[in-house]
């Protein structure tokens, strides 16, 4: 039998059918796996979700961790009470010194009145009621040849009569035209004060001999006179050819009210003069160094302010100190070696106009102004008006104004 053609089994399936199943198949399978990747998984979902929620609430929601809160609060009571004691202890610091400078000045008073003192008694004998509490005494330098300086003063910056008594009342100020007695007690001179301290009722006498060359000992009896009658925070000199605002003199105070012992003026530290017969001549010249020394830093005496510390200091130890020839050099030199602080305020030392002027005008009145050139207001008499009227914080000021 001869070789014939194989033959198609009868299920067969031809190989071209087979590589077009097995490519559709291979596409239909990628299909699927596609969609299925499509389509997030739940769970993850969820968690994704979750996290956003936990990150907004975060956001919104700080966590605040307590043991840092707390320790910050505790951090800033520490650092309250701290600030609370160191109020504390200044306080008893200004309380102790006070009661020092008290128990000294008792001491001295009884010393006094056992002398007979016309400081501190009456007739020689009486001693004064107790002390009138009051915010400051300011005591007017003047001079028997000054009649015309105090009246240009009473009729500007300086309350008259009823309003004297009424500053006294509301505001606790105390102001005086301090004075001594003339070299022959009882002339003339000594009557034309009586007669006018009548009239005025403003004028405190001291047991002093007036003089040019005597003010060192002047000022010195002024505040161990004015501290035996009045027991002040302060105690003010100011010259009777000064024009001063007592508002601003007052609010300057006030702001160093809770200090122990402060000098307050016009901070300068001119040239020792040795040359004899020149203005300011200082006969002590030698003490301070070389010829051509300064001095050292004081407050111009126009006017100056001291505590109640100071003041009594002045008096119990008055008997042991120095006098130079110019009285704000006697007092400076007071205070050396002391814990004093000095404060330079140059709203106590503005020229007159237009300084002053244009300070008041800008709403900032000067406490006190004068001419340097002339150690107060050149021609006082004649331009205190007119200072007044330009530089003055107002007749109304000083009711106004709360210390």
């Amino acid at each position: 039998m001869g070789l014939g053609r194989p033959q198609k089994g009868a299920i067969g399936v031809s190989t071209r059918w087979v590589s077009l199943f097995c490519i559709a198949s291979f596409f239909l399978g990628v299909m699927v796996i596609n969609r299925f990747w499509a389509i997030p998984d739940p769970v993850k979902r969820d968690e994704e979700a979750s996290s956003a929620k936990e990150q907004q609430s975060r956001l919104l929601h700080p966590i605040v961790n307590c043991e840092k809160k707390e320790a910050f609060v505790q951090a800033g009571d520490i650092l309250s009470q701290v600030s609370q004691t160191h109020d504390v202890i200044m306080t008893l610091d200004k309380t102790i010194s006070s009661l020092e400078m008290q128990l000294a000045a008792a001491r001295a008073t009884k010393g006094d009145t056992e002398e007979g003192s016309p400081v501190v008694t009456k007739s020689g004998t009486a001693p004064l009621k107790e002390r009138q509490k009051v915010f400051f005494v300011m005591g007017i330098m003047t001079a028997f040849s000054s009649r015309k300086r105090r009246d240009s003063i009473r009729q500007t910056w300086m309350p008259k009569g009823g309003e004297l008594k009424r500053l006294e009342k509301e505001k606790g100020i105390i102001m005086r035209f301090v004075i001594g007695h003339s070299a022959t007690p009882g002339g003339v001179l000594d009557r034309a004060i009586d007669a006018e301290d009548e009239q005025h009722k403003d004028f405190l006498r001291l047991n002093h001999i007036e003089g040019y060359h005597e003010l060192s000992s002047k000022t010195q009896i002024y505040f161990t006179t004015a501290v035996a009658r009045w027991d002040a925070d302060f105690y003010i000199k100011v010259d009777d050819d000064v024009h001063v605002n007592l508002g601003m003199v007052g609010s300057t105070l006030a702001r160093h009210r809770s200090k122990p012992r402060v000098y307050i003026g016009c901070m300068k530290s001119g040239p020792v003069l040795a040359q004899k017969g020149v203005k300011y001549h200082e006969p002590e010249y030698w003490k301070f160094g070389e010829e051509g020394n300064k001095y050292f830093r004081h407050a111009t005496g126009q006017i100056y302010a001291i505590s109640k510390d100071l003041a009594t200091y002045i008096s119990v130890n008055r008997h042991i100190l120095h006098r130079y020839a110019n009285e704000d050099v006697s007092l400076g030199s007071w205070f050396i070696g002391l814990d004093v602080e000095h404060i330079d305020d140059r709203s106590l030392c503005c020229g007159s106009s237009p300084d002053c002027e244009w300070k008041a005008q800008a709403g900032n009145p000067c406490a006190a102004s004068f001419d340097w050139s002339c150690s107060g207001i050149c021609k006082s008499v004649e331009r205190m008006e007119e200072v007044h009227q330009r530089c003055g914080e107002g007749d109304e000021a000083i009711w106004h104004t709360s210390f």
